[in-house]
């Protein structure tokens, strides 16, 4: 079945409004497992830039972390190598950049969603020794986005009444609706052919999977009101945070959400994204910039 989306111009504007430049850092931490929990340590602020720092997202090798920053009121994508505790700006252009990711199976590519000046928001292959861009949806228009596989992938669009979470199949180029009214915050489960998301149609937001397949879901837990971020580890825990605190809820072991453990020696405040290194040993939390004192 093939879906056609009609965004309307207001209903881009306020979605194109969810990039809003609020002053943002991103801190790395070591995430470490505990007998029955986990616990944030050894911060570090790898952004470190005046303004809007966010939406990380780790390389396959884990290496390095893609994220969003404002420069001179432009937004570009940043490469950040780890190991080397060095940054890279990787794009320079007169559109806006938003939302990297590392294309699954090909480490010479990133994928982001670019905001043209006449409004228009389209994903983008990019390479990253070469800018020349290559469109990868044409014609429509990604707020969102996540990569099931190197062959699927799963996207949040924008319809003239609601959000609508779409699979795009490139292999059998199908596309169709998944569910309506979700949150930004939608991943893959580790280990699992299933998609989270935080779904909006109840008086509460409700955090459940699904297979992208057969569209068969499952209700996991109520999410945080107030809070639009969550993330797995590897080992099938949700980790979400709500101010300036961290909870976790694993669906095989915990009744409820659990507080964890952030030892910070930096200013945490206002959590929002999150992502889980591959090898589960990391963790970039997007906070709320702290105006330093003069």
């Amino acid at each position: 079945m093939q879906l056609k989306i009609v965004p309307s111009f207001l209903m881009l504007l306020v979605y194109f409004s969810l990039y809003a430049q609020e002053a943002t850092e991103i801190y790395l931490f070591d995430l470490i497992q505990t007998e029955d929990s986990y616990e944030l340590t050894n911060p570090k602020n790898i952004s470190d830039n005046p303004g809007y720092d966010n939406q990380p997202s780790f390389t396959e090798d884990g290496g390095s972390i893609l994220y969003t920053s404002i420069r001179d009121g432009q937004a570009d994508i940043v490469l950040y190598d780890i190991g080397l505790n060095f940054k890279t700006w990787i794009t320079d252009t007169p559109e806006d950049e938003y939302s990297p990711k590392p294309y699954p199976k090909k480490k010479k590519n990133y994928t982001c969603v670019r905001k043209e000046k006449n409004g228009t928001q389209l994903l983008y292959k990019y390479a990253f020794k070469n800018n020349k861009p290559e469109v990868l949806l044409p014609n429509i228009q990604v707020a969102y986005y996540t990569w099931f596989d190197d062959k699927i992938l799963i996207t949040y669009i924008i319809d003239e009444d609601t959000e609508i979470l779409q699979v795009d199949n490139f292999k059998y180029k199908l596309k169709y609706m998944l569910q309506f009214k979700i949150g930004r915050s939608f991943q893959r489960v580790p280990g699992t052919d299933l998609i989270s998301y935080i779904s909006k149609s109840h008086e509460t937001p409700e955090i459940y999977v699904i297979n992208p397949n057969n569209s068969e879901k499952k209700y996991i837990i109520d999410a945080f009101e107030g809070s639009e971020d969550m993330v797995w580890t590897n080992e099938g825990t949700i980790l979400m945070g709500l101010g300036n605190k961290m909870f976790k809820y694993n669906p095989k072991t915990d009744k409820n959400w659990d507080e964890i453990k952030i030892i910070s020696d930096l200013p945490v405040e206002d959590i929002s994204r999150l992502a889980v290194s591959p090898d589960g040993k990391k963790i970039a939390v997007v906070v709320a910039e702290v105006k330093k004192e003069e």
